[in-house]
């Protein structure tokens, strides 16, 4: 028995797949909703966002709406190791369209103080 288009998208859907590639405006929007929710994850030990801190390297938004963070921590050692990357895909899956998270961790390039933002610096007292 064939589908029509109407059970496809709703069969689709239900399985989680995207009935429809995005569009480029659409994924400018997700990319956009992925910084200010990454902007909302915090290192327990520092009081700064992981974006401003410079632990996200990059954000790709895929058609079908999958995203990939790639991003590091401060040191192999922290403490949030295993809890960071978890929040920061839970936030990202939570974004209207988006329909996979993938967090990347690398240690290439490794992690300086020097990727903070300068407001991040400033917070921190180090300007």
């Amino acid at each position: 028995m064939e589908m029509n288009q109407e059970e496809q998208r709703q069969d689709a859907e239900q399985s989680g797949a995207p009935s429809r590639q995005l569009s480029t405006i659409e994924q400018s929007i997700i990319h956009n909703n992925a910084i200010e929710a990454l902007k909302s994850c915090y290192d327990p030990e520092i009081p700064v966002n992981i974006y401003e801190m410079g632990l996200i390297y990059d954000v790709k938004v895929a058609a079908d709406g999958g995203v990939l963070v790639v991003m590091t921590l401060t040191s192999p050692h922290c403490p949030a190791a295993q809890s960071l990357p978890r929040e920061v895909e839970a936030k990202v899956k939570n974004i209207p369209n988006v329909t996979q998270a993938v967090v990347k961790i690398v240690w290439d390039p490794q992690w300086t103080p020097n990727m903070m933002t300068e407001a991040a610096r400033l917070e921190l007292g180090m300007l």
